[in-house]
């Protein structure tokens, strides 16, 4: 049977560079890549312009000698091992943190230059006119500005000064430098305008926080989503699409610590100070929010909020309640913004698609140390090169006048450490998923916008956009009063806000339309900087838990290990508390007063946990706490706790056999690639009846199979190749074309303005969404909806019409076959007939990008920056979490960052790995040298002590006042 083809588819002192020690292989290979682009030049291909291969190593860093920096007190030690993980040594803070920007300036400025054009709108002044709209919209929600008044009236004196110390050692590296001499990206910029980098500034470091919190934001797509399915969907489908969270099944993360008070001694026991946030939370303080908040967010939907499906089903087709309606012209404003933000480029993660992370802690009591073991490993999009930059930060004598000693993982244009250790503790991060940002309609007229029945006029400012090769374009952005950006000025579909919306009769007359605004806790003034420098220096529980309470976006699991044996986890964050008539999981009535937030939920109300009797503390995205055990909702929207009730098994299992966790035992935890829904569906699909004979020989692959996803594995392939098609048969093809996958064309039912037109008039649309963004994405979310309807084999679901010579389906059963017909046939045609060839690392490739040039340079250029494909293990919402995109194809979409695993007892016998690695420049020898090891699951050693350091360390570079 043939594949089914129906459905269509500063330094002044040095002079030249010298490179990082390296083996002779990684040596030879980076010259095969400068030759490479000199040969590619030289045909005249990359931009008609010469590149000599001088050009190409003026920009390698010099990594051993001598260097002077004006600004030093003292001398710094810079040393590097043999993968370019610089460790610096000096003797005051303001020097560690100047030499922290020299040297990340060395590997890693021309990320950090796109980085802050992106973050302030200015990605105009290096691409060209390219880039216009997408800093509009950046500017419309001006982070650059939010950012500068955080270092103006948030941040205290001595982060300050480090910031300012930071930027002086940027600015150091750049003195005297062409941009040529800084990164190979500049010679090609330089062909197309004259772009010259400028000065770095400590708002520049600032605004990359607004970009992490931009990325991890919580339940935006979400709500855009909810309201999008709308067009098509009626309220008890979308219920269906979105199914209550399975406490019952996989447990939240603070299952003790939340619910019975810590007593002051045994808070104090943990590290030196006074307690904080002792108590149960919210205890005492739900008042409006209380006992009203948990009942809102129960299973039967009391009142006009209800549950997230009866919410939802408030902006449905009927229209109830005091929310506004959808119909074509919401659908219209929502695919628009949705268009808006999946073009912006993305800073750590996938525009909020997919982001993800483990993070647990074990205590000493089930280690082999004797101590606790932590591990963290953050699931961001992959990109070239990776986010993360491992260094070390060391005061040679801890004082008053150098107080850090510490190591781990940073941005490239942030001073400090984010995410690692300290002599005293270790901490780790995963995103939280709290909802953080809110969708406003608001009725927009000539004089301003309505709000409680009156006309309130905007706030306005006028920017004004630079653009390479071309004129300067001002735009106005719009505010309310309450400083809400209205995203719709930028997006033409969006002036059109509601011009065909329906809503109720309580809504105010659309008049020229609605509009829509943003409510998001990023662009308030914060303190997260502040944070990052009280993490890194925190000696003990308490200091952690204060540290903690700055980092207020975006929220993250914090959990929490110490050399005294502690273990622990916080919720920091500023997250907003809502009114019974709104939570948070759809785009609100801004003209409504009762629809704005009513404050912020108390750092000492938030969940917290130390020393739990259980012994360990799992952190994978699920939710935080037992919604009927906490007065407020974090959000309507967790993930599904697929991974985190894997490692939790995974770590019990040990424990109840009798056995001591070891770090590599946490190590083999995170590589864990069990396919959860395998388990769930492959009985199931082994008791398909098969005429085919093809397809019953890609059934038997199944036999047997214990539902690890490696590389290898023609099981895995064709495994997932069937519920790519179970969900596509099952609810893609019944998704509006603003949730489907761009090009791809179907025959559906003809709607208008009040819905699904009902005389079988059928037209063609086609999707519109990008391949990695689209749905169904084929993560745990799925897994419970088609969980739950399992349990209903007669559903309207798991009907499907004929498909060409493809037979229709009546039931689920029907349903499983054909997509066991169509998975088999889909791999015929990509990896062959003969199924022993088949693996599903063929599928599942990581391809690496320069995030600029090698994204959208000439293919030449992209040849010369990229790098992959590599066949990777693991799958979606697995713990080893290589996502894909069900939707979209197979190839890795995120990944796991980087990892790592702490071991209390003894720091030098830390692991860690990071995805490329600590160059971005890409002919140095350590552009993606630990990119094989990452993929084979391998971690490096990671030197803490000064003797383990010296021990490790191939180069060495003094930096002299």
């Amino acid at each position: 049977m043939p594949p089914n083809t129906t459905a269509t588819t500063g330094d002044t002192a040095t002079t030249g560079a010298a490179p990082a020690k390296s083996g002779r292989k990684k040596g030879r290979r980076a010259r095969l890549l400068v030759l490479l682009l000199v040969m590619a030049v030289i045909a005249g291909i990359a931009y008609g312009g010469y590149w000599s291969v001088s050009t190409v190593r003026a920009s390698l860093p010099q990594t051993t000698g001598t260097i002077k920096l004006d600004g030093l007190s003292g001398p710094v030690d810079v040393k590097r091992d043999a993968n370019g993980i610089p460790q610096i040594y000096a003797s005051s803070d303001a020097d560690l943190f100047m030499a922290q920007g020299y040297v990340q300036a060395q590997d890693r400025f021309y990320e950090m230059d796109v980085r802050r054009h992106m973050t302030a709108g200015r990605l105009s002044e290096m691409f060209g006119k390219s880039q216009v709209k997408n800093d509009e919209f950046l500017r419309t929600m001006g982070w650059d500005r939010v950012a500068k008044q955080e270092y103006d009236t948030k941040l205290s004196a001595a982060t300050k000064r480090y910031l300012d110390a930071y930027s002086k050692g940027v600015n150091a590296y750049l003195k005297g430098k062409d941009g040529k001499d800084v990164s190979l990206e500049y010679a090609a910029l330089n062909l197309t305008n004259d772009y010259k980098p400028e000065q770095w500034t400590p708002v520049d470091s600032v605004s990359w926080l607004k970009a992490m919190a931009w990325d991890l934001r919580g339940n935006m797509q979400d709500e855009i989503d909810r309201a999008l399915m709308t067009s098509r969907l009626g309220p008890q489908q979308i219920r269906d699409l979105y199914p209550d969270y399975p406490y019952s099944r996989n447990k939240p993360i603070v299952q003790e610590g939340q619910y019975s008070a810590l007593t002051k001694s045994f808070e104090q026991s943990a590290g030196a100070g006074t307690p904080v946030g002792t108590g149960t939370a919210g205890t005492g303080t739900t008042g409006t929010t209380g006992t009203t908040g948990t009942g809102t967010t129960g299973t039967t939907g009391t009142g006009t909020t209800g549950a997230t499906g009866s919410s939802t089903g408030t902006t449905g087709t009927t229209g109830t309640g005091t929310s506004a309606g959808t119909g074509s012209g919401l659908t219209s404003q929502l695919g628009g913004l949705y268009n808006a933000l999946d073009n912006l480029p993305t800073a750590v993660g996938v525009n909020g698609q997919g982001i993800g992370s483990n993070s647990w802690v074990v205590a000493g009591k089930y280690t082999i140390t004797g101590k606790p073991l932590l591990a963290n490993d953050p699931h961001l999009e992959a990109s070239l090169p990776g986010v993360w930059y491992q260094m070390g930060l060391h005061c040679r004598t801890v004082s008053a006048k150098c107080q850090y000693d510490v190591t781990g993982y940073t941005f490239a244009g942030m001073p400090g450490v984010i995410i690692g250790h300290n002599g005293d503790i270790a901490w780790g991060m995963t995103n939280s998923g709290v909802d953080v940002s809110d969708l406003y309609l608001e009725k927009v007229t000539a004089g301003g916008y309505q709000y409680g029945g009156k006309v309130r006029p905007f706030k306005t400012r006028e920017e004004t956009i630079k653009v390479a090769g071309g004129a300067p374009k001002k735009i106005v952005v719009r505010q309310t009063q309450d400083g809400m950006p209205l995203l719709s000025d930028r997006d033409d579909e969006l002036v059109q806000v509601g011009k065909k919306a329906t809503v109720n009769t309580a809504a105010p007359d659309r008049g020229d339309g609605y509009g829509i605004a943003l409510r998001w806790t990023a662009l308030d003034p914060g303190t997260s900087m502040d944070a990052v420098f009280a993490l890194d220096k925190a000696a003990g529980w308490t200091d952690f838990r204060a540290a903690a309470a700055k980092f207020d976006v975006p929220s993250q699991n914090l959990v929490y290990a110490d050399t005294r044996g502690h273990i622990g986890y916080t919720l920091p964050g500023k997250i907003p508390t809502r009114s019974a008539a709104d939570d948070g999981s759809v785009p609100a009535p801004g003209w409504d007063p009762q629809y704005r937030w009513t404050g912020f939920i108390q750092q000492d109300e938030l969940p917290y946990e130390l020393d739990p009797k259980r012994g360990y503390i799992v952190t994978a995205n699920q939710a935080v706490v037992d919604k009927d055990k906490y007065p407020y909702t974090l959000t309507t929207d967790w993930g599904y706790g697929t991974r985190s009730q894997r490692i939790t098994d995974l770590i019990e299992s040990k424990i109840k056999g009798g056995g001591k966790i070891s770090t590599d035992d946490m190590r083999q935890m995170q590589l864990d690639d069990s396919s959860e829904i395998a388990k769930l569906l492959v009985p199931k699909l082994l008791k398909i009846n098969l005429d085919d004979k093809n397809v019953r020989d890609a059934q038997k692959l199944l036999e047997g199979w214990d539902y690890t996803q490696d590389s290898d594995s023609a099981a895995a392939a064709y495994f997932n190749a069937v519920w790519r098609n179970i969900l596509k048969l099952a609810f893609g093809n019944k998704l509006p074309k603003e949730l489907r996958v761009k090009g791809q064309c179907l025959w559906v039912d003809k709607i208008d303005s009040t819905g699904p037109v009902d005389d079988d008039t059928k037209v063609r649309e086609c999707g519109q969404r990008a391949d990695d963004q689209a749905q169904p994405d084929g993560g745990d979310r799925w897994f419970e909806v088609v969980r739950n309807l399992m349990n209903k084999p007669d559903s309207d679901w798991w009907k499907t019409p004929k498909a060409g010579t493809r037979p229709p389906a009546a039931n689920m059963d029907q349903l499983f076959a054909r997509a066991m017909i169509d998975a088999r046939w889909e791999l015929t045609a990509k990896l062959g007939k003969d199924i022993d060839t088949w693996s599903w690392g063929r599928l599942h490739r990581l391809f690496l990008k320069n995030q600029t040039l090698g994204t959208d340079g000439p293919k030449a250029l992209q040849y010369l920056l990229n790098r992959g494909p590599w066949k990777l293990n693991g799958g979606e919402a697995a713990v080893d979490a290589t996502g894909w995109n069900a939707a979209g194809g197979y190839n890795v979409v995120w990944v796991p960052s980087m990892r790592m695993v702490v071991n209390l007892a003894d720091l030098d016998k830390s692991k860690w790995i990071n995805l490329t690695g600590a160059s971005g420049h890409a002919f140095s020898a350590h552009y993606t040298d630990q990119t094989d090891k990452w993929s084979k699951g391998e971690l490096l050693p990671w030197s803490y002590s000064a003797k383990a350091v010296d021990k490790g360390t191939s180069d060495t570079l003094v930096l002299q006042p």
